[in-house]
């Protein structure tokens, strides 16, 4: 029988969606207020892979990533899925935006072999973590790239995500190893 180990931290990040980019650096600042400093943030991306989000953002949806310096035990995901969820709310109900969302929130993390993604959706390739959130590997890491997986978002099969979420790795590695 192996022996029972804490698990390493991880390394958090957050996607943020939204029609508004005047949006990004005020959620962004809020973010921070709750999770400390960001090492890295993704160039703002066009999403334009479905239209899932159109009825309540509006057009001319992107998104940005944020990955913070601070590492967190893998066990606060679920935490962080309510608290970014709750963000969200107070950013919908300020009456400042003319859509009925105007931001949507997912975090996540990386460890050195994968990228997951937190949800409140149930399915079959997700597991339940704790008060209605589950998790999802979204992305594997095999031989010095990130691999899609049959359910991988076609937003993160693209290279541009990938390319950003190897430079997020590389930081994690050098945060591991100082830890």
């Amino acid at each position: 029988m192996a022996d029972i180990k804490r698990p390493k931290p991880v390394k958090l990040f957050v996607g943020i969606l939204s029609s508004d980019n005047s949006l990004l650096e005020e959620v962004e600042n809020l973010l921070v207020s709750r999770f400390g400093k960001v090492d890295i943030r993704s160039e703002i991306f066009p999403f334009d892979f479905t239209d899932y989000y159109k009825k309540d953002m509006g057009p001319n949806i992107t998104r940005q990533f944020l990955s913070f310096k601070e590492l967190i035990n893998p066990e606060e995901l679920s935490a962080i899925k309510i608290w970014t969820n709750e963000l969200e709310d107070k950013v919908k109900h300020n009456g400042r935006f003319d859509v009925a969302r105007p931001i949507n929130l997912d975090p996540g993390y990386i460890t050195h072999c994968n990228l997951i993604l937190a949800s409140t959706k149930d399915y079959y390739h997700r597991i339940h973590l704790q008060n209605g959130i589950y998790a999802e590997v979204t992305l594997f890491y095999q031989h010095e790239v990130f691999k899609n997986l049959p359910w991988t978002y076609p937003d993160f099969q693209t290279e541009e995500y990938k390319n950003f979420f190897l430079k997020v790795r590389t930081l994690y590695a050098k945060d591991i190893s100082n830890n």
